[in-house]
């Protein structure tokens, strides 16, 4: 059986370090710039003059590890704004810039949990540095465990449907199409196929499933793992390169069992990055499983 190694395409790095994004709210341009000069150097730093803006660089950008909001704005306060990102970001962490005449405010939206902390006005730096980094480590854990606990799931219910497959199928060719759809509803792909190999070339045995239909006998990717025996992994593809393609992510599992290549698992998303390290690594794990149960099906359909 395979180690969970696998290659990166180059030049691509699995999890690569990136800053963190922190998304400053405030109708007056001085302090939007000042606050961009804070925190310019440590985070990846949005600006919106107001709650509708910061609401559409969300929609456009995705979660922020933090946003600091003024609280008196003219469009809507600190608070209402910071209220309607709870739903569609929960983990983010959530400061607000407030006078002392507004703490009353502020009282309601920390108890409900919408609000991390406040500093009152006028903040000092340092001070507010120091909150949004502590601030920063509460998401970066908080986003730690509820990875841990998905990739969890997805393991364990994968896990569940390899030893049914195991246990109950009599031809390898019945047993493709539920793998891969594991696959895919579980590790929330945009497209999977799964192929079978034999003799170091794919054969007609397959199954899709997702939105996207590819060839594996001319992926890149792919031809890679095979002749390899080495899973590949690309996280950011150059546009410039297949500049139609719409995955930016995309896996081919080189699925073996003692130097034996079985099959290949092709994965793609649409988002780049969409896999961290330790992803990879749970992916290739039910990789290794699923060399376990076809070689056992294998074995009885010659007898």
């Amino acid at each position: 059986m395979t180690s969970s190694s696998f290659s990166v395409a180059e030049p691509n790095k699995v999890n690569p370090s990136k800053k963190p994004k922190l998304l400053v709210v405030d109708d007056e341009q001085d302090n939007l710039d000042l606050l961009y000069r804070t925190f310019r150097k440590e985070f990846t730093v949005f600006r919106a003059d107001g709650g509708i803006k910061a609401l559409e660089i969300l929609e456009k950008e995705g979660e922020m590890a933090a946003i600091i909001s003024d609280q008196r704005m003219p469009e809507m306060n600190g608070t209402e704004f910071l209220s309607r990102t709870v739903s569609d970001f929960p983990d983010t962490m959530r400061i607000v810039l407030t006078g002392y005449t507004d703490i009353t405010d502020l009282i309601d939206a920390i108890n409900s949990g919408q609000v991390h902390k406040y500093i009152t006005k006028p903040w000092e730096p340092d001070q507010l540095k120091l909150v949004v980094k502590e601030a920063t480590h509460s998401y970066d854990l908080l986003k730690q465990r509820s990875e841990e606990l998905v990739r969890s799931q997805a393991h364990n219910a994968l896990l569940s449907v390899i030893v049914a497959i195991a246990q109950k199928s009599n031809q390898i060719s019945g047993c493709v199409l539920p793998l891969a759809d594991a696959f895919w509803q579980n590790f929330g792909a945009d497209g999977a196929i799964l192929q079978l190999v034999e003799h170091g070339t794919l054969i007609d045995t397959q199954a899709i499933c997702g939105d996207y239909l590819w060839n594996l006998a001319t992926d890149p990717l792919v031809q890679t793992a095979i002749a390899s025996k080495k899973s590949q992994i690309s996280l950011s593809p150059n546009q410039q390169d297949d500049p139609d393609q719409p995955c930016k992510t995309n896996l081919a599992i080189a699925i073996t069992f003692r130097e034996e290549i079985l099959g290949i698992l092709s994965m793609r998303w649409r988002k780049a990055n969409a896999l961290s390290h330790d992803d990879v690594v749970v992916i290739q794990q039910c990789a290794d499983e699923v060399a376990l149960a076809l070689t056992c099906i294998r074995y009885y359909e010659r007898l």
